[in-house]
C-alpha cells in the first residue's frame, strides 16, 4: 500500500500508443520502444510511477506486467476511443477482511450513499457559484440545488436519493453549460461534442479512482449506492461522485479558452467521436486536472477505508470540497 510520500513523489504516466510501439522492461526500467526505428523513446523508473495508462494499440510484455505488480503500479489499457479494455493491479487483493465487510452490505449503505451524493451536489453548487453569472437560469439552478441538497438529508430509500440527484444534475448541466446551447446529459450516447467530452473525462477519472480503490483492496464491484449489476464496478461509480466536479470544471474552462472545440470531433452515425489528432491534447488536459488533486484523492480514499473498516459513524467519512 502506498504512503503519502509515495503519492507525492509518483506520477501517472499516460502512453498514447501506436502499432510501432511496445512497452517492455530494460535494465529494470519501463521502456517505451519504437519497433520500427529500433530505439527507445523514453525510459521511466518504476518507483516514480503511480499508475500506467496505455491508450491505443501498444505491445505489452509479461515482464512489464510482472514489474508493475512488483512495484504496485496499476496498469490500465484503453482503446483509441478511450473505452477501457483491461485493468491489472492486485496490490491488496488479499485484504479479505475488508471484502468480507463489504459483502455484509449487499443492499448498500444508505447513510454513506447520502454523504457521497450530497458531497457531489455541493461541489456542483460551488461550481455554479464560481461562475459569477447572474443569469436567471443560473440563479434558479442554485436555489433549486440548495433545496434538493437539504431534502437529501431526509430520504429513506435509494430511489428517493436517485431522484433528487437526477434533478440536481439536470439543472446543474443546463445552467453550467448554457453558453454552448446545452440540451441534456445523455451518458455514452455522444449526441453532441460536449456530452462526448464529458464521457471521455469521466472515463479518465473512473480509471484513476479505480486504481486508488484497489490500492486498499476494495472489491470494486460492491458499492454502497450503485447496486450490484453484472460487470459494473459499482464502488468505483460511488467513489468518483464527489470528484466529477474536477472534470466538469475543466471542460467548461477548456471550452471557454478554446482548448476544446466542437471542431475537434467528427460525426459518425449520429454520434460524435474525438478526432485521432486531438487525443493527446484531451489526454494531457484531463490528466493534469486530475493529478493536481492526487494527494487529496488518496487521503479521501485512505480515510474512507479507515471509516469503513472501523464501522465508524457517517459523520467521520471524508468529503472532497472543490476549491
Amino acid at each position: 500500500m502506498f504512503t503519502h510520500k509515495d503519492i507525492e513523489n509518483r506520477s501517472v504516466f499516460v502512453i498514447n500508443g501506436t502499432k510501432h510501439q511496445s512497452l517492455k522492461v530494460s535494465v529494470g526500467r519501463l521502456t517505451l520502444y519504437d519497433t520500427e526505428k529500433q530505439k527507445a523513446i523514453t525510459k521511466l523508473p518504476f518507483p516514480k510511477i503511480l499508475a500506467l495508462i496505455v491508450i491505443g494499440h501498444t505491445t505489452l510484455t509479461s515482464a512489464l506486467i510482472e514489474h508493475c505488480n512488483k512495484n504496485g503500479v496499476p496498469l490500465v489499457v484503453m482503446k483509441p476511443n478511450f473505452k477501457p479494455v483491461f485493468y491489472y493491479g492486485d496490490m491488496a487483493e488479499a485484504n479479505f477482511l475488508l471484502r468480507k465487510k463489504q459483502f455484509e452490505h449487499t443492499d448498500g449503505i444508505l447513510p454513506v450513499a447520502q454523504q457521497l451524493i450530497i458531497n457531489k451536489s455541493n461541489n456542483q453548487l460551488h461550481l455554479l457559484q464560481r461562475t459569477r453569472e447572474r443569469s436567471r437560469k443560473v440563479q434558479e439552478a442554485k436555489a433549486l440545488i440548495q433545496r434538493h441538497i437539504a431534502a437529501m438529508h431526509h430520504v429513506s430509500h435509494y430511489r428517493e436519493l436517485m431522484g433528487l440527484e437526477g434533478v440536481v444534475a439536470k439543472h446543474f448541466f443546463d445552467a453550467y453549460f448554457s453558453f454552448v446551447d446545452w440540451e441534456c446529459r445523455l451518458p455514452r450516447v455522444k449526441q453532441d461534442p460536449v456530452n462526448a467530452t464529458l464521457d471521455i473525462g469521466y472515463t479518465f477519472l473512473f480509471n484513476y479512482i479505480e486504481s486508488m480503490t484497489r490500492l486498499f483492496g476494495f472489491d470494486p464491484y460492491m458499492g454502497v449506492y450503485h447496486q450490484l449489476w453484472f460487470r459494473r464496478k459499482s464502488l468505483v461509480c460511488d467513489l468518483m461522485e464527489p470528484f466529477r466536479c474536477i472534470i466538469e470544471h475543466q471542460i467548461r474552462k477548456s471550452l471557454k479558452y478554446g482548448t476544446f472545440k466542437h471542431s475537434d470531433f467528427e460525426r459518425n452515425k449520429n454520434a460524435f467521436y474525438l478526432k485521432r489528432g486531438k487525443r493527446k491534447v484531451y489526454t494531457r488536459v484531463f490528466y493534469e486536472s486530475i493529478i493536481k488533486h492526487k494527494l487529496t484523492i488518496y487521503q479521501f480514499m485512505q480515510q474512507y477505508y479507515r471509516c469503513f473498516m472501523g464501522r465508524k459513524s457517517v459523520s467521520n467519512y471524508p468529503t472532497f470540497n472543490y476549491e
